[in-house]
């Protein structure tokens, strides 16, 4: 018989995932198990997936397997979707019948009264038996990005739960009666174990004791109100007050005056956003210096000061959740001196710089709305090495991310639109990850790299640009990984002034003009790429560009394949250029290179076209015409 891959199914609650996190996690325990166990191992996530009903009768409904799992996700919700109840129901049979207790995994999400009070759950059979099993305690990591070090490491011990259990499975398999003997019964899995000494067996007995479900404490809570309705009138007040780890309540009201934190505290907005406004001019709405804390739904205004950030970050972790910062001033956010600070869901707007990360600042921003900032929406600059996920970063007066003086930072799948430089500026050392973004519609250019900037961009949505998509410039050498660079109005890659870059893997197209242009000393590396319906010509390297471009499929331009002149001198190998309006290559005005073992066929012209004054320039071997 055909040996079944390990897999587990999640079970939960779809409005639990609204913001994908349950995804995520699925997706990372996953490749955490891979890790593990050194093979692939599916987690079936949607109940309504056809996958998931397939799996679930082949491993469920047919077949009494010990290679499957479920993830049950532990919340209030959970314990009240019957498909939920269901499923937990059918996996305890199953364990029953194999006589196993450690295929059921779950993980408390939300923290579930049910779960916690033992009068409750004396009235629900399956909350009581998610009591009585050990679990991964997921209510504080929810509110973790997964860059997080606890994260990783409580992925990893479940990961290894799991491959623990195929372990035991594997040892089982091995003392299992042989077929000759099929008529015997088989015993248990706990019945085919070898007996432990009895000393040995107390000892682990002491130290694996079942971990049981507590109720959160919730943190001594203060409450403020301009109307003497609550503990204290002014926020300041409030603070010096509180003890580490308290709770302020913030009720609506403009309170002009700085907060300075100083010790770990939980300050929250209670009201409408725009309702609770912490406003100041010449100093900074909030300072944030201590180890960590917590501000949620709050307005933050900065109404001036050249000097000052609405919100300065200057050290620990600080999560700003929910809040709106707008900085009249130096600008809205600053991160500095080694903070690592969780920025999720905020509107960050019409400061100088939106996020300012320097001198080695970190942090992760998550679902931020970043807009009409004047120097850029983001600045990561002296070794800062932010994350930068899911924000929208837009209309800006100059640029969207700004990268420099050796400011590293991973972006991914961020909405980078509308600004009216460059969506993405990478100079003087920058190097940053640029994964899954969007970035278009820029008045100028898309991603700009200059003045010896680096980089790696993979996977990108690059389109609707003004000038060019990505522009390489000043000895900068990014990479440029299966992106997509279309439908700008102008070039779709443009490389000159000695820029460098090895572009590989991507699909270049519906370009209003040049594909690709390497101009000025341009020299960069081209490996299969696909370069295809532009309005002019696919390559153009002009003006003594230089440059290597093989495998590449040039086809379907409005022109030349690929055109060469005043004095550029670039080698072509095993391209594939056809289906072209006009030639294959096209050389003149004293251009040359090197073309080699490159398919020519096809183009509406012919393979060639070489001045006179190109002939002697150019060395031409083994193309097929």
């Amino acid at each position: 018989m055909k040996r079944r891959k390990p897999a587990a199914f999640m079970s939960y609650v779809r409005s639990d995932d609204k913001y994908g996190r349950l995804t995520q996690f699925r997706e990372r325990l996953s490749d955490e198990v891979h890790i593990q166990i050194g093979e692939e191992f599916s987690i079936f996530q949607d109940r309504e997936d056809i996958l998931w009903g397939q799996n679930w009768k082949e491993r469920i409904e047919e077949s009494l397997d010990e290679v499957t799992f479920l993830i049950p996700i532990i919340t209030p919700s959970f314990f009240k979707s019957s498909a939920c109840r269901d499923e937990l129901h059918r996996f305890l049979e199953r364990e029953e019948k194999l006589g196993r207790n450690d295929l059921i995994l779950p993980v408390y999400y939300v923290d579930s009264p049910l779960l916690n009070d033992e009068e409750k759950r004396a009235g629900d059979d399956l909350a009581q038996v998610i009591a009585a099993r050990q679990y991964a305690d997921w209510r504080e990591l929810r509110f973790e990005p997964f860059t997080s070090p606890q994260v990783d490491k409580t992925l990893a011990r479940l990961a290894v739960q799991i491959r623990d259990a195929l372990e035991r499975v594997q040892a089982l398999q091995k003392t299992e009666v042989p077929e000759s003997a099929a008529s015997t019964t088989r015993r248990p899995a706990e019945d085919m174990s070898v007996p432990l000494p009895p000393d040995i067996e107390s000892v682990i007995e002491s130290r694996e004791i079942t971990r049981r479900p507590t109720a959160k404490i919730e943190p001594p809570i203060r409450v403020v109100d301009q109307m003497h309705r609550g503990n204290h009138v002014t926020i300041t007040e409030a603070i010096e007050a509180a003890n580490p780890g308290d709770r302020i309540l913030v009720r609506p009201g403009l309170y002009q005056e700085g907060l300075v934190i100083e010790k770990p505290l939980e300050i929250i907005g209670d009201g409408n956003l725009e309702d609770v406004v912490i406003q100041t001019a010449g100093k900074n709405a909030m300072l944030f210096k201590t180890t960590m804390g917590r501000v949620v739904n709050l307005t933050l205004r900065l109404m001036g000061g050249v000097n000052w950030y609405s919100v300065d970050i200057t050290q620990g972790r600080l999560e700003l959740e929910g809040c709106d910062v707008a900085g009249y001033g130096l600008g809205c956010i600053a991160i500095h001196d080694g903070a690592d600070p969780r920025l999720l869901r905020n509107h960050i707007h019409d400061g100088y710089f939106g996020v300012h990360v320097y001198e080695n600042g970190q942090g992760t921003l998550e679902e931020n709305d970043i807009f009409g900032n004047v120097l850029s929406g983001v600045t990561i600059e002296g070794g800062s090495n932010p994350t930068l996920r899911r924000n929208r970063i837009h209309d800006g007066k100059l640029g969207g991310v700004f990268v420099c003086y050796n400011g590293k930072g991973v972006l991914e799948d961020n909405d980078i639109f509308r600004n009216a430089r460059a969506e993405v500026e990478i100079r003087t050392g920058g190097n940053p990850m640029l994964r899954r973004n969007r970035i278009h519609d820029s008045k100028q250019i898309g991603v700009l790299v200059c003045d010896n900037g680096q980089g790696v961009l993979e996977d990108n949505d690059i389109f609707g640009n003004t000038y060019s998509g990505v522009a390489i410039s000043d000895g900068s050498n990014p990479t440029l990984y299966s992106n997509r660079i279309h439908d700008g109005k102008a070039f779709g890659v443009y490389v000159h002034g000695n820029g460098k870059g090895v572009l590989e893997d991507n699909d270049i197209f519906g370009n209003a003009s040049y594909g690709v242009e390497i101009g000025m000393g341009g020299n960069p590396t081209l490996r299969r790429n696909n370069i295809h319906d532009g309005e002019s010509f696919g390559v153009y390297v002009s003006d003594n560009g230089k440059g290597v471009l093989e495998d590449n499929d040039i086809f379907r331009n409005a022109s030349v394949g690929v055109a060469i002149s005043d004095g550029s001198n670039p080698t072509l190998r095993r391209n594939n250029i056809h289906d072209c309006e006009s030639f294959g290559v096209s050389v003149s005005d004293g251009g040359g290179g090197t073309i080699e073992d490159n398919d020519l066929r096809d183009n509406a012209r012919g393979a060639w076209s070489v001045s006179a004054d190109s002939e002697p320039k150019l060395k031409r071997a083994r193309n097929k015409e």
